[in-house]
């Protein structure tokens, strides 16, 4: 008897944007107490990350009980991890959401991976969901995700002055 897992998959020219899976949480740890990728992330990640906590938001995603739509960027022929997706605060009635993005490779950093990602992304918000909307938010000195961002088809809008408090300055 043959089994058929069908998983719901999307496709860029080198990447994959697919659901979580078992064997991402060791990779999901290898960065979350990273000080060279978290320092762009939210203030989510100031403190490290115990592995109870890290598995306890590992299990969430994979048992589809967050209200984020959250995939895994992974390379698409091997589907091995490279960085994190996810839609949140999405607002079905005014038709946007929010997007987060990390890479969790360091040694991927840099090569367009996370551009392709969102583009990906972009075309289902946009063509399946209906979305009218995509909003992200970017640290000033974040200049690679800015690029990126630029690249994917995000326009400034506005900045938020003295917002957050970073190595002794707002």
């Amino acid at each position: 008897m043959e089994i058929m897992i069908n998983i719901f998959i999307f496709f860029g020219d080198r990447i994959t944007l697919r659901d979580y899976q078992n064997e991402d949480l060791e990779h999901i740890r290898g960065w979350v107490n990273d000080p060279d990728i978290t320092h762009t992330l939210s203030d989510q990640f100031l403190y490290p990350h115990s592995r109870n906590e890290t598995e306890s938001f590992f299990r969430t995603m994979v048992e589809g009980k967050s209200s984020n739509r959250s995939f895994i960027i992974a390379f698409r022929e091997s589907l091995e991890y490279l960085g994190q997706l996810d839609l949140y605060r999405i607002d079905w009635k005014n038709r946007f959401a929010y997007l987060a993005i990390v890479i969790g490779k360091k040694d991927q950093l840099g090569k367009g991976y996370g551009s392709e990602a969102i583009k990906v992304l972009q075309k289902f918000v946009f063509e399946e969901l209906n979305l009218n909307r995509l909003e992200l938010e970017v640290y000033e000195y974040n200049e690679r995700a800015y690029k990126s961002y630029v690249k994917c088809g995000f326009k400034e809008e506005g900045r938020s002055r003295n917002k957050i408090y970073k190595k002794g300055k707002y």
